[in-house]
């Protein structure tokens, strides 16, 4: 009991301290930098540690470790402690050889020479790897006091744009085309030739503090320009002279000197809480989010008229007439009161569509707590994994909710298997998940990549499965069978009642595949956004545009399964339980549609086992889509048919 308040407490503080402008997330709070040799102690340090991350490409869903490439390797290389969340997404932050001192500035300093022997396998084979890189665009990350370091150019209309990542170089394609970044400098113009950026200007923009009272300078900005440079002498480099080529059929021996230049430059405009708004604000535009918004709220005004108009007028004046005292009349007048002896009866695989329910559940109150706290600002991006690590922790703790739900509806639906309604719960629909995910981690642990999740971690993940989620859901499901089934409100038939011919829109196919379209046009503009942020390696920010778009799709999914679920009680079809459930989570194949055509239109992915991978990772949010989507559904209908044969008056 002590425990539980003091967790309690703890959390009713943090609450507290989010409200207060002093207060700075674990591992977030700012550093402060002092000149070497000025002012120095515990609290302000010179030393600035540029972290280097993993590499990726749009044209490739394998990210690879900055070792793979054979760049300049720090001697004494230290990893920092990575959360499930970095471990997870395939983040690999190292130490790298570029140090520097605050407020030492610095020019054309070297970092190391790399020389290639042609004669020597090992030596062509990196070569070629690093030309492949190349070829694929792949992109360095670097990181400096928890900031992406940033390449900034213009691009059109004089709009600046700032890619929190830069290429290992580019590529003159055999035609004379500069592809990707060649096309900065018309420097870049042999054909089959391959230039690497070996030299970076670095700038870091500083806040300094002694005016505002407190000591030292704070990091707000890190931005750097990628050069090409073939130095004249490997010992002494001047970082002047022509771009530096390696020929698409090099066959000579080679060598390649990396450098860099450092200065500083300060601007007390920019506040250290702020500093990320240069590189957010280059991202998706808030003008386009609002035009998302628009068109989802104009589809959900348009459906809560149509259950308004249901709900007010036509099922008003059905119920007043139905319970008049001459009700013979009255039944033959409408199809819904027809079924009230049926419209409960229980469904087919009920067991499925229980588990189901569970875990869409499950799913569903994951979502809305990670997308709250990340409204909050508890998981921006500077705060790597850390929604991985959440939506992770949360599914783990919410196994109770999913065997409640689970158990609850089984018993509704007159089942009693008990054990196994549990154990699928538990198993079934995670298992699905883990096995696609450990497939494609084979392909990654086969391919080399980084993103391969080590095999100390599977066991961590499985652990919090079986140890933690699987007992958990044993609890909600004990307390699901030990409540009393949901009373209904009408008897149910002994003889199931015949279902009359429907016409083709009543009918179940054309009813579940309309009832998905709704849904996914409040949610496809938004639906580019995660994408880009997953594939195209944006950060994505706007989780105040998502909540709100996650509360419209709730709406809409509810509403338009509530209209449909009408029109086909009144044609008195009552097998209303699983076409609920698949007619908004029908949804979820609008969303594969959807990604199979941004694969082919946006992506440039290339390569059997990216493909592979792009698609396996996609059926895992599909599978997670529909079970969510299809829960709000089914829950919402099952309130309204309640709700509306509640009021009827059955002898």
């Amino acid at each position: 009991m002590k425990m539980l308040k003091g967790i309690f407490g703890l959390a009713c503080t943090l609450v507290a301290l989010s409200c207060c402008s002093g207060f700075y997330l674990p591992g977030l709070a700012p550093v402060s930098f002092c000149e070497e040799g000025k002012d120095s102690s515990d609290d302000c340090q010179s030393d600035i540690q540029l972290f280097v991350n993993r590499l990726d490409s749009v044209e490739s869903v394998l990210p690879y470790e900055y070792d793979v490439f054979d760049f300049c390797q720090d001697d004494e290389e230290r990893r920092p402690t990575e959360n499930l969340g970095q471990v997870l997404f395939g983040e690999r932050i190292e130490t790298s050889p570029y140090k520097f001192s605050f407020m030492k500035k610095q020019k054309c300093q070297k970092v190391c020479t790399k020389s290639y022997d042609a004669t020597k396998q090992e030596d062509r084979e990196k070569l070629e790897f690093l030309k492949n890189g190349i070829r694929l665009n792949y992109q360095h990350h670097w990181i400096v006091d928890n900031m992406p370091v940033t390449w900034c150019y213009n691009v059109e209309d004089g709009q600046k744009y700032c890619n929190p990542g830069f290429p290992i170089g580019c590529l003159v394609t055999s035609d004379g085309r500069p592809k990707d970044a060649c096309v900065i400098s018309s420097e870049f113009n042999k054909k089959n030739t391959f230039y690497v950026f070996n030299h970076i200007d670095i700038v870091i923009t500083y806040h300094n503090g002694t005016k505002e009272g407190w000591r030292g300078s704070r990091l707000v900005a890190a931005t750097l320009e990628p050069k090409s440079i073939k130095h004249s002498s490997a010992d002494n480099p001047t970082c002047e002279g022509p771009p530096m080529e390696i020929p698409g059929d090099a066959k000579g021996n080679l060598q390649l000197t990396y450098t860099y230049s450092i200065s500083f430059s300060e601007n007390n405009n920019i506040k250290w809480a702020s500093r990320w708004d240069y590189i957010l604000v280059s991202m998706p535009h808030s003008n386009i989010q609002w035009f998302s918004i628009m068109n989802s709220l104009v589809i959900v005004l348009f459906l809560s008229g149509m259950v308004a108009m249901i709900l007010l007028r036509t099922l008003h004046k059905d119920i007043a007439r139905y319970n008049q005292v001459d009700q013979e009349d009255a039944q033959e007048e409408s199809g819904w009161k027809q079924v009230h002896g049926d419209v409960f009866r229980p469904p087919g695989k009920g067991m499925l569509l229980s588990v189901f329910l569970g875990q869409g559940t499950q799913i569903f109150i994951m979502t809305f707590i990670t997308l709250f706290l990340a409204c909050l600002g508890f998981l921006s991006p500077a705060n790597r994994g850390a929604l991985m690590t959440c939506a992770v922790v949360l599914w783990v703790l919410l196994g109770t909710p999913a065997g409640y739900v689970s158990a609850r509806m089984y018993k509704t639906f007159g089942g009693e298997k008990w054990k196994t309604n549990v154990l699928l719960t538990a198993l079934l629909c995670p298992g699905v998940v883990f096995a696609d995910f450990f497939l494609m981690n084979l392909i990654l642990w086969v391919e080399g990549s980084s993103a391969a999740v080590p095999f100390g971690t599977l066991v961590a993940v499985l652990a919090l499965w079986f140890g933690i989620s699987v007992p958990l859901t044993f609890v909600g499901a004990y307390f699901g069978f030990k409540k009393q089934a949901i009373e209904q409100p009408v008897r149910t038939n002994q003889i199931p009642r015949q279902i009359p011919e429907q016409s083709f829109f009543t009918k179940p196919l054309p009813g579940i595949v309309m009832g998905g379209i709704l849904p996914f046009g409040c949610i496809f503009i938004q639906l580019f956004f995660i994408l880009n942020s997953i594939w195209s390696h944006q950060m994505y920010y706007m989780f105040g545009f998502l909540f709100l778009v996650f509360i419209i799709l709730l709406i809409t999914c509810s509403e338009a399964t509530i209209l449909l679920c009408y029109f086909h009680l009144c044609a008195e079809d009552y097998h209303w339980w699983w076409r609920s459930f698949l007619t908004s989570g029908f949804t979820a194949v609008y969303l594969f549609v959807y990604a199979v055509h941004y694969f082919f239109s946006k992506l440039q992915i290339i390569g059997a086992a990216s493909t592979i991978l792009y698609f396996g990772y996609t059926m895992i949010m599909v599978l997670i889509f529909f079970l969510f989507t299809g829960t709000i559904g089914f829950f919402a209908c099952f309130w309204f048919v309640n709700k509306i044969y509640s009021v009827v008056k059955v002898d």
